[in-house]
């Protein structure tokens, strides 16, 4: 009988926990305040089909921004959903796999063709967990979708960001960021002997990754009028980490019900960190709930991020005349 009722004042005890740490999450919630109107102005969003994306790519176009939707999904749908929530009619949608260097490339130059500039970069697709442990260019999938894509994809839009009076490259990182495990040797998960848990910490490198690049374009972007900022939009009701693990499935749903955010409120910051006008000449910063916070510690490393843009480089095959 002892056994129940402390069991039973267990329960309520977590119970009460847990809904006191949604009212936090519900009453600590920030939205931007910015009005910037982007009529004239051209942004690119990844991962533009669904999710924080689809919420971004929706209010920039509501501002009169020139949308092009980036995707390996089909996003006619969204498109079209997006032209009838806006009336904005420049709403274009266009393929991207980021787990393609050569898809990224492709993307990249039709791009460089068709305009002739570009105001805002919105690195913002990303995948949690991956079937396969290589892409055909011999990356780790999580990886490669969430970084090392888009670290080439910025390098080969450069030009057009710095034809625009006042470019702006936003990163979208995680919280996860300061759960990592990220070195030089792991970057790309090429450990010979990987411990057993290394895999549950590749999301977190590749997050952390996104912030140190971030950093790092800022340097050496200075004095170009283009800037650089990285995010944490919270954590987002979204299918990211859908698994065939049931347990673990259930794990990330309790988790989400109790801390989550709608995809609408986690692309506030990804949408302030491009329009707000109290970030203009503002770079390398790290921004939660709309105002800049703490970065994770390995960020501040500087030897460490020298290396991992290096090693980088490498991966998604620079040439000279790409390298900044």
């Amino acid at each position: 009988m002892e056994l129940l009722i402390l069991s039973c004042k267990m329960f309520i005890i977590f119970c009460v926990f847990l809904l006191l740490t949604h009212l936090y999450a519900r009453l600590t919630r920030r939205v931007t305040r910015s009005n910037s109107c982007l009529v004239g102005k051209s942004a690119i969003v990844t991962g533009a089909n669904s999710g924080i994306g689809y919420q971004t790519a929706l209010n920039l176009a509501s501002r009169g921004c020139k949308i092009i939707m980036a995707d390996v999904a089909d996003m006619e749908k969204s498109k079209l959903d997006i032209i009838k929530f806006t009336n904005n009619p420049n709403i274009f949608a266009k393929h991207l796999d980021l787990s393609s260097l050569k898809s990224v490339r492709d993307f990249a130059s039709e791009i460089l063709k068709s305009e002739d500039k570009l105001d805002i970069l919105i690195n913002n697709a990303g995948v949690g967990v991956a079937k396969n442990n290589r892409t055909g260019d011999g990356l780790h999938p999580v990886m490669q979708v969430n970084y090392f894509g888009h670290f080439l994809l910025t390098h080969l839009l450069i030009g057009l960001l710095k034809k625009s009076a006042s470019g702006r490259i936003v990163f979208t990182s995680s919280l996860l960021a300061f759960i990592n495990n990220l070195s030089l040797k792991n970057l790309n998960f090429d450990c010979q002997k990987p411990k057993r848990f290394d895999r549950f910490f590749m999301y977190g490198n590749s997050k952390l990754s996104m912030i140190m690049a971030a950093d790092t374009f800022a340097e050496k972007l200075k004095g170009t009028g283009v800037t650089v900022t990285s995010v944490h939009p919270g954590l987002v009701k979204t299918p990211i980490f859908a698994s065939r693990n049931v347990f673990f499935q259930m794990f990330v749903w309790l988790i989400q019900c109790v801390l989550g955010r709608d995809p609408w409120e986690g692309s506030q910051v990804v949408v302030h960190a491009a329009v707000s006008r109290k970030l203009e000449g503002m770079t390398g910063e790290f921004l939660g709930k709309c105002v800049p916070c703490r970065k994770p510690s390995k960020a501040y490393n500087e030897e460490l991020c020298k290396d991992i843009w290096e090693a980088s480089e490498f991966y998604v095959g620079l040439t000279p005349e790409e390298r900044l």
